[in-house]
């Protein structure tokens, strides 16, 4: 009887030490990962947030989120905020002394992007430069943009394409032009459509893909392209709930990722038998043909082996992704544009410069736009007030870091707010007013750039993952703008008093801008039908 109580004595003495034993280990671990976390720095001031999805709830309920989401920092009186969607925290950066800390001193650190179904879409799987997460194909892809596709030697090597769509633009608009007092005209559409042709030139040596529109404007085929990239960028990086909690994607519980294939299919109908035939032809003649656009650029990239250093779906993504930085030049100069005929003072300064500049015997070009200081002040301040998205694209932290006092997780998403930066009353004076003056330097003669390296505002970005086309965006910001204010006499429509400046969730004008213009060159300078 004895015998067998004492080895069951033994065992309850081992389980009870080992339980012990686990129990002192458990508290020592713990403890020790609170002292550790007890030396690091705060995360940002945060809102309140909901148990596992954190502020989903409220990113989801209020429409549209980045409106919710600014207006949540200024509550908190920060110049940086972390909000938690799901297991990523999410940190907006308001003032530009942290944006320079953030893509300027850590930039190698904030290198990388998220992964969303939108981007997802849009890049074939991650394929292309501009929104694939760090790693090798970004790299691969970064070069080849850099230093074979948007070089300054390529941008003047396609520069004649580039003046065919200028000229097509000054073509339409002064083929509305049919009343000698001035003809109101839809701004909108032919701005939105230069930008994009000026693309289609670059990428395929074509303005459109079917018959086309009256006087050089769109068809058909042309306004479901521009929808289609429209609807793409809307959703690109929209605060979808799945992209925070990856489960849900299967349910597609607000359609966007319907919206998106569909969207995507559209480019793919356009696109894919442009590079599918132009492969072939090149397969077929090998080196004989002589470059004409990015797309035989493209397809003629040898690797270090000389085999081809694109696949077929690396050229169709990049070729999708050259278009997705073509909304910003065309809401930009609608902006500006809106804005000085609301301000004729303003309007008359820029023809003034212009026709000291280039005179009313030739057409402006891209030469000389250096020299338009006055013109270019106006669009850059367009893009400090009116900026065409909420947030730059989004990067990601590679690793735990510290910033300004902040502890910054890995995985963490920055966002500056380009609303936050532009309209900043600590950095900008009258910052709800447009003021072209207040670029142009005390003395009014400081050398204007659209770029903006000090981050008071947003236009390109800046650091690894800055927009490489962004000497290609200010050209067709500046180059529009130049051509609309030379070749026409801007006015408020009749029976109007101002041009409506309300802005739409989307943060262009709520409604198109609709102008009277009337044409203040010789008949002559206008270019012919193309």
């Amino acid at each position: 009887m004895n015998c067998t109580k004492f080895p069951m004595s033994i065992t309850m003495f081992f389980f009870m030490f080992s339980l012990l034993f686990s129990c002192i280990l458990i508290f020592v671990t713990i403890k020790g990962k609170v002292l550790n976390q007890s030396k690091k720095p705060a995360l940002p001031p945060s809102p309140l947030s909901w148990p596992i999805v954190g502020n989903l709830p409220e990113v989801y309920m209020n429409k549209p989120a980045f409106k919710w989401i600014d207006g949540t920092v200024k509550k908190l009186k920060t110049n940086i905020a972390c909000f938690r969607l799901g297991r990523v925290r999410v940190m907006v950066v308001v003032s530009p002394e942290l944006a320079r800390e953030f893509l300027q001193k850590h930039d190698s650190v904030f290198v990388s992007r998220p992964l969303t179904m939108a981007t997802e879409y849009s890049s074939r799987g991650f394929l292309t430069m501009g929104v694939s997460p760090w790693g090798e194909q970004w790299k691969k892809m970064r070069r080849t943009v850099t230093h074979e596709l948007l070089s300054p030697t390529r941008l003047r090597w396609l520069l004649d394409k580039r003046n065919e769509e200028t000229d097509n633009l000054l073509y339409y608009v002064f083929k509305q032009c049919n009343n000698p007092d001035g003809s109101v005209i839809n701004l909108r559409v032919p701005l939105q459509h230069y930008s994009v042709n000026v693309i289609r030139k670059m990428s395929f040596s074509r303005r459109f893909f079917g018959e086309g529109g009256e006087n050089g404007g769109p068809g058909f085929e042309e306004k479901e392209h521009v929808d289609a990239l429209h609807s793409v960028l809307h959703h690109m990086y929209a605060f979808w709930i799945a992209d925070y909690v990856p489960w849900l994607r299967s349910l597609d519980i607000d359609g966007h990722e319907k919206i998106v294939r569909s969207s995507m299919g559209v480019f793919a109908k356009y696109h894919d038998p442009i590079i599918e035939e132009r492969i072939k032809q090149y397969w077929r003649d090998g080196e004989k043909k002589e470059a004409e656009d990015l797309l035989d650029i493209m397809i003629s990239l040898k690797d270090e082996r000389g085999k081809p250093l694109l696949s077929i779906d690396e050229i169709k993504a990049q070729c999708n992704e050259f278009l997705f930085g073509v909304d910003g030049p065309p809401a930009g100069a609608e902006w500006a544009l809106a804005e000085m005929i609301n301000q004729p003072e303003i309007l008359q300064k820029a023809i003034e410069e212009m026709d000291r500049v280039v005179g009313k015997h030739r057409l402006v070009q891209e030469s000389d736009v250096p020299q338009l200081n006055y013109l270019k002040a106006c669009a850059r301040e367009a893009f400090r007030l009116h900026p065409h998205a909420p947030y730059n694209l989004p990067r990601v932290s590679l690793i735990d870091v510290e910033v300004a006092g902040y502890f910054i997780p890995k995985g963490s998403h920055i966002l500056l707010s380009r609303i936050g930066l532009g309209h900043n009353p600590e950095v900008w004076e009258e910052p709800l007013k447009f003021k072209p003056e207040r670029h142009l330097g005390e003395n009014g003669s400081s050398k204007v750039e659209l770029t903006e390296p000090n981050l008071r505002f947003i236009t390109f970005s800046t650091g690894k993952r800055g927009c490489i086309g962004s000497s290609l965006g200010s050209l067709l910001t500046v180059m529009a703008l130049a051509r609309l204010v030379q070749g026409f006499t801007w006015s408020i429509p009749p029976d109007e008093e101002k041009i409506d400046l309300s802005t739409s969730d989307e943060l262009i004008l709520a409604k198109p801008l609709h102008a009277r213009a009337r044409p203040r060159l010789h008949e002559s300078m206008y270019p012919l039908a193309p």
